[in-house]
């Protein structure tokens, strides 16, 4: 049965209310989170039951669900689990990235290649550095060159940049001689290489860093907040967080504060809400700069389906956008745990 706690209760709780459990989490990703209590590795649906039990008890670490698998460690190489916590893929890769439209990177030997869900090679192990799919592209590194496949391992950029990204809205960030611009689907350098650092673009606009100053970009190029930031995030929800004499506050996409540097650290925002830390503490704040969750735990980490995780001291629970813990069997009394 669903169960909530106070939330201003957490802080003053002695022993610890038993939402807060677990020593791992996870964020919620296709209707789980990954949880680990002692030895054990389970994944928990939103009612708080730990729905999936990892069968093998040798098992030390698991991702979040992608595409109906998660990778999972056994020592030092790697398989992926099904949704009911048994081997889809054996142990057998020295590493392994999560699937992505339908393809998984991973290392067999000494090089990288990519498999489908039954585990069979699609693109043969080759590349000295892979990353995931994404819009059909991916990056791959041949020597000391950057270049991108598409998912029949057929090259559609050639491997010519001294640095790259994975594509990101349509763009990616890629290095020519000592500086950073940005390339489109085919290769072609769109946003000329004048930066002396550039990131994704994220809600329309992208990071670029001048000296040691960053601005914001949009798609064209045109500078739409000046380089002369000292830190700042990525946009998320229209706003993006910013550093300014050691304290965070957020901006808008007209370069206008929205909140006032005030807070210790700042996360970006998630469904709605952001992670920021005040005194040690962290809670959760609305695009106002209003606290929605008062800040009371040790450690937070982003919204996702509905749960953010929370971290009071050394254990590790969820809390909904109300500010409320849940609890349940799974938290309690884990089946077999």
């Amino acid at each position: 049965m669903l169960q909530f706690i106070n939330p201003q209760s957490v802080a003053l709780a002695q022993p610890m209310p038993s939402p807060l459990l677990f020593d791992t989490v996870s964020d919620y990703a296709e209707g789980v989170a990954m949880v680990r209590l002692k030895s054990r590795i389970g994944y928990l649906d939103g009612k708080g039951q730990v729905t999936i039990e990892v069968a093998d008890d040798n098992v030390t670490t698991a991702a979040p669900y992608a595409e109906s698998l998660a990778v999972a460690r056994v020592g030092d190489f790697f398989g992926y689990l099904d949704r009911t916590g048994h081997w889809a893929i054996d142990v057998q890769f020295s590493l392994a990235k999560s699937f992505s439209e339908g393809l998984a990177v991973v290392k067999g030997g000494t090089k990288y290649g990519y498999i489908n869900p039954e585990g069979e090679w699609v693109v043969e192990p080759q590349f000295d550095l892979a990353e995931p799919f994404v819009d059909g592209r991916a990056l791959v590194k041949l020597a000391d060159r950057y270049g991108y496949i598409d998912p029949a391992g057929r090259s559609v950029v050639a491997a010519r940049f001294r640095d790259a990204w994975s594509f990101s809205e349509a763009l990616a960030v890629a290095k020519q001689e000592a500086q950073y611009g940005y390339i489109d689907p085919t290769g072609t350098m769109v946003i000329p290489a004048q930066y002396d650092g550039a990131f994704n673009f994220s809600d329309g606009l992208a990071r670029v860093r001048q000296g040691r100053q960053f601005g914001f970009i949009n798609p064209d190029g045109t500078m739409v907040i000046a380089a002369n930031l000292a830190f700042a995030s990525d946009f998320s929800e229209g706003l993006v967080a910013v550093l300014q004499d050691r304290q965070w506050g957020y901006m808008d996409k007209a370069g206008e504060w929205v909140i006032e540097p005030q807070f210790d650290y700042a996360a970006d925002f998630s469904e709605g809400l952001a992670a920021v830390q005040q005194q040690g503490r962290y809670g959760f704040i609305n695009p106002a700069g209003d606290w929605v969750i008062p800040p009371g735990y040790t450690n937070a980490g982003p919204f996702s389906e509905g749960w953010a995780r929370v971290q009071l001291e050394n254990r590790w629970g969820f809390v909904n956008r109300a500010g409320q813990l849940l609890t349940g069997n799974g938290f309690k009394e884990p089946v077999n745990w």
